[in-house]
């Protein structure tokens, strides 16, 4: 049950990247390229924990990789209102 849930919060994921990079084609602000690859980033953190099923050590990279995610969330939104 735990994989499926996974697999879908990737598949939403992803499919949030996919909005996100169609909206930046069409506006080209960087605010959206950020969250595009955000969502890509959580996406595949989700899919590589899933399958490889990783140890205790390989938890640390899933970890490290939804940080940076976030990490570029708050990028953006401080980028946005900077200017």
């Amino acid at each position: 049950m735990i994989d499926f849930m996974l697999g879908a919060i990737a598949m939403a994921s992803f499919a949030a990247g996919l909005v996100f990079a169609r909206f930046y084609r069409r506006t080209r602000d960087r605010l959206f390229a950020y969250f595009a690859a955000a969502f890509w980033i959580d996406a595949f953190s989700r899919v590589f924990e899933v399958g490889l099923r990783v140890s205790e050590i390989g938890t640390d990279i899933v970890y490290a990789a939804r940080i940076v995610s976030f990490a570029l969330i708050v990028v953006a939104i401080v980028d946005k209102n900077r200017r």
